[in-house]
């Protein structure tokens, strides 16, 4: 008897995507994007084996006025934390014990240095202000800087290069430096910069560019401008002529406010129109070296978008948190704020929202940041001030392995939790995008468990609660029901009290032409 052959149709396939710890990618197209990589990264952190959610926030202090600065003094068995807005300074060090130091001033933008354990401060618009501590005793007082024809009150950056410090004009092409090394007050001379710049504008920072990672006879003097020249000199001293000289005069793209310098491992980040530029990457020097921070190259898109509309905004500014592993670049949009977070060891970005940010600030390294009616601290706990935290994830597109027409039958994230929590994940297929809400936390009503009714069977999933298993990871297969070439996975999460760590995707699909 002839035996009959059997259709055992399609089998199935398995395959494993990892996390998306390459971060967010603005730069490449949907169909060429790593599938490590995300289209989308809100409140996720890319680091380098796992992507976990942001931590949150938490009220420091009520001051009820916007803060704009925050400042931190630093001295061996003496520290101190400064918060200014409303026209006034406060010491908020202690949370139990803060106290309004100084008041009367016209702008709360400060910029400041600490040199020779002396804070110094200016914002353009009032004397400039010094905080130092003698014989046990404070003193919030009134700098005491003199020059030919200088008007103080117009001073509005400072910095120290070369045991010097150096203060920018407002509205000039003029530098201002100590006439001494080492002086903390006293005579300042005027540097006039108007006839090496060619473009005009105004100078906006001076920094110390630290080519080694620390002090030395190579250390160069950068002066910014508006327009995005940089002059480059070498020396010690600008008012000996055979001791200072002239390295160069480069163009970058144009930098953004006067907070727009970041140093860190011996570079100068910019923040700049046309991305975060490490200035080794932006100038050609035979001895700068290779930049430790990577170049915004693949949000460039999304910091050209806000420039374009909100380069004249307050609020730009970057902060590195050791603490943390990632550096913070703070943006304003429209009348909101957005952050731009790189991870510094592998640089991989992301972007924190709802964060209303006027500026940021490290103490006793922490990370805080100023808003409406006071000071926060951030990083801490895992809830935004007692709100919920919204995170999302739109992984890049993946063909899973195989190019061919695939039906994703299950689909498996794995991820540890400190708690129960609701989770929203489902497949975009072939660049097609769905945008399905957010879900409750754990304990609202509505949420269907997955053990109960499959995530695909539901017209417009509201998510799921999704069990830890004692702190490990958490592995269970899923109903997807997806059908199509690549996928992407959409991770999305509303929690406030949860800490989430996701790993990987498994997914398992059959192949074949008769899927359909």
């Amino acid at each position: 008897m002839q035996q009959r052959a059997t259709n055992r149709g399609n089998t199935s396939t398995n395959y494993t995507l990892p996390a998306p710890i390459g971060g967010l990618n603005v730069r490449d197209s949907l169909d060429t994007m790593d599938e490590k990589d995300a289209i989308v990264m809100d409140n996720y952190l890319p680091t380098e084996t796992k992507v976990l959610l942001r931590k949150g926030y938490t009220s420091y202090a009520v001051l009820g006025a916007k803060i704009h600065t925050l400042i931190e003094y630093k001295k061996p068995s003496y520290e101190r934390f400064f918060a200014c807005g409303g026209g006034k300074v406060w010491d908020i060090s202690s949370k139990e014990n803060i106290e309004e130091i100084a008041l009367g001033f016209n702008n709360n933008d400060w910029q400041y240095c600490q040199f020779k354990d002396r804070l110094i401060l200016v914002n353009g618009y009032d004397k400039p202000q010094t905080f130092y501590v003698s014989d046990g005793e404070e003193h919030w007082e009134e700098a005491a800087f003199e020059g030919s024809n200088l008007l103080s009150q117009k001073l509005i950056n400072v910095t120290v290069s070369k045991q010097r410090l150096f203060f920018v004009e407002k509205g000039t092409l003029s530098a201002w430096y100590s006439q001494g090394a080492g002086e903390v007050q006293g005579t300042l001379v005027k540097f006039d910069l108007s006839a090496i710049f060619k473009k005009g504008g105004e100078l906006l920072a001076v920094a110390c560019w630290t080519q080694d990672a620390g002090q030395g006879m190579d250390d160069l003097t950068v002066f910014i401008t508006s327009e995005g020249e940089v002059a480059v000199y070498t020396g010690n001293d600008p008012g000996d002529a055979s001791d200072w000289s002239l390295r160069g005069v480069y163009q970058m793209s144009r930098p953004i406010g006067y907070r727009c310098t970041m140093q860190y491992q011996g570079d100068i980040v910019i923040i700049s129109e046309d991305g975060y530029i490490p200035m080794s990457k932006a100038l050609s020097l035979d001895k700068a070296n290779a930049s430790q921070v990577s170049f915004s190259d693949k949000i460039r898109g999304l910091v050209l978008e806000r420039t374009k509309t909100g380069r004249n905004k307050f609020g730009w500014q970057s902060v590195i948190y050791g603490r943390g592993g990632y550096a913070v670049f703070n943006v304003p949009v429209s009348e909101q704020f957005e952050q731009h977070v790189v991870n510094v060891n592998t640089g991989a970005w992301c972007r924190f929202t709802n964060i209303r940010a006027f500026c940021w600030g490290l103490f006793q390294n922490r990370l805080y940041f100023g808003s409406d009616e006071g000071v926060f601290l951030f990083d801490e706990g895992y809830a935004d001030n007692g709100t919920h935290i919204c995170g999302v994830v739109e992984q890049a597109y993946s063909n899973l392995g195989n190019p061919n027409l695939k039906r994703i039958q299950l689909i498996n994230p794995r991820t540890k939790s400190s708690v129960k929590y609701a989770l929203v994940v489902y497949t975009n297929m072939d660049f097609d995008s769905q945008d399905r809400g957010y879900a409750e936390n754990i304990g609202a009503s509505g949420i269907t468990k997955w053990d109960k009714v499959s995530w695909s069977s539901l017209a417009k999933p509201i998510g799921t609660k999704w069990a830890t298993l004692k702190g490990k990871i958490r592995s269970q297969w899923i109903g997807n029901s997806a059908t199509g070439f690549k996928a992407s996975v959409v991770f999305k999460t509303k929690t406030r009290g949860n800490l989430i760590e996701w790993y990987d995707t498994g997914f398992r699909y059959e192949q074949g032409s008769s899927i359909l």
